[in-house]
C-alpha cells in the first residue's frame, strides 16, 4: 500500500464530512488535504484510543519529531511520507502542523474549560490551525483568506463539541465552558448522567447561537477572489450548519445520541454548493 493510499482509506474510513468536499478538488490537491486529514486522525486517535495516559504522551512525542523529520525531508510514516511533497508546494508550515499535537496534548491535560476564551484556545489549537492549512491546500491569493480559515475552522470545532456533548462526558471531557454551565443552571453531573432539561435545552440553544454567528463572521472574512478555490470548505460549512439545524430540530437531545447526515445528504449539500460557487 503507497503512503497515498495508506491516507485515502485513513479517511474513508473515518466516514467524516469532510471526505466529500476532497471529491471535488484536483488529483494533487486532493491527495495534500487528505494525507492532512490522515495526519489529524493519526494524532486525534492517538490519544482517544489510548487508555493510558503516559503511553498517549510518549506516542504524540514520536509524532512530534516525525514532524520535525518530515520538514528535515526524512519522514518514516505513511502518513508524513505523504505529506512531505505537499509542504513547499502550499507553504504548511511546520509551526502549525506542531499546534495540532498540542491541542492534543490539551486533552491530556485539561478535561473542562472555564470560560469561552479558554475554550477558544483549545479549537485554535485541533482546528482553527487545520483551516488555515486546509485553506492554504485549497488556493489562497489574498493573505485574509486564512482569517475566513481560522474562524471556519473555530466554526467546525463549535459544531462538533455541540454534537458530541454526550459523548465526551462519557469520555470524562466537558468542553462547553463552566461559566455558562453555571449561567444557565446546568451541573457537570448533569451531563455525565445524561440528564436532559428546559435548562440544557437553553444552554443549547445559545452555544448553537453563537456557532452560527461564527459561521456567518467566517464568511464574511472570506475575500471575493478565492471563494471559487475555497468551495471545499463551504461545503463543509453547508454541511456541518445542516448538522447543527437538525440538532435544533431534535431538541438538542445530544447526551445521549451523536446526530448525523446521511452520505447521500452530505454529498447531495456538497454538490450543490459546489455548483453554486
Amino acid at each position: 500500500m503507497s503512503p497515498d493510499e495508506y491516507c485515502h482509506q485513513k479517511t474513508v474510513q473515518s466516514g467524516s464530512s469532510f471526505y466529500y468536499s476532497f471529491l471535488f478538488l484536483p488529483p494533487e490537491r486532493r491527495r495534500a488535504i487528505t494525507a492532512l486529514y490522515a495526519f489529524c486522525r493519526e494524532v486525534d486517535d492517538t490519544v482517544d484510543e489510548c487508555t493510558d495516559q503516559s503511553i498517549a504522551r510518549i506516542k504524540l512525542a514520536w509524532w512530534r519529531s516525525e514532524l520535525s523529520a518530515m520538514y528535515a525531508g526524512a519522514p518514516t510514516h505513511p502518513v508524513t511520507q505523504a505529506l512531505q511533497p505537499h509542504l513547499t508546494v502550499y507553504n504548511l508550515q511546520e509551526q502549525h502542523m506542531q499546534a495540532i499535537v498540542d491541542g492534543m496534548e490539551m486533552d491530556l491535560d485539561q478535561t473542562r474549560y472555564l470560560d469561552f476564551r479558554a475554550m477558544k484556545r483549545y479549537c485554535w489549537h485541533v482546528a482553527s490551525v487545520v483551516g488555515i492549512l486546509s485553506a492554504s491546500i485549497f488556493g489562497v491569493t489574498n493573505p485574509k483568506t486564512l482569517e475566513y480559515a481560522e474562524q471556519l475552522g473555530l466554526a467546525f470545532q463549535l459544531t462538533n463539541i455541540i454534537r458530541d456533548v454526550g459523548e465526551d462526558a462519557r469520555k470524562g471531557r466537558i468542553y462547553l465552558p463552566v461559566n455558562e454551565l453555571q449561567q444557565f443552571g446546568v451541573t457537570a453531573a448533569d451531563l455525565l448522567n445524561a440528564r436532559h432539561s428546559d435548562k440544557f435545552e437553553n444552554l443549547m440553544r445559545f452555544q448553537t447561537e453563537r456557532a452560527q454567528k461564527v459561521y456567518d463572521e467566517a464568511f464574511a472574512l472570506l475575500p471575493k477572489e478565492d471563494r471559487r478555490a475555497q468551495r471545499p470548505g463551504l461545503m463543509m460549512a453547508a454541511i456541518y450548519r445542516t448538522v447543527l439545524d437538525e440538532i435544533e430540530r431534535d431538541n438538542f437531545h445530544v447526551l445521549t445520541q451523536r446526530i448525523s447526515l446521511t452520505p447521500l445528504r452530505k454529498l447531495w449539500l456538497a454538490w450543490k454548493t459546489y455548483i453554486r460557487g
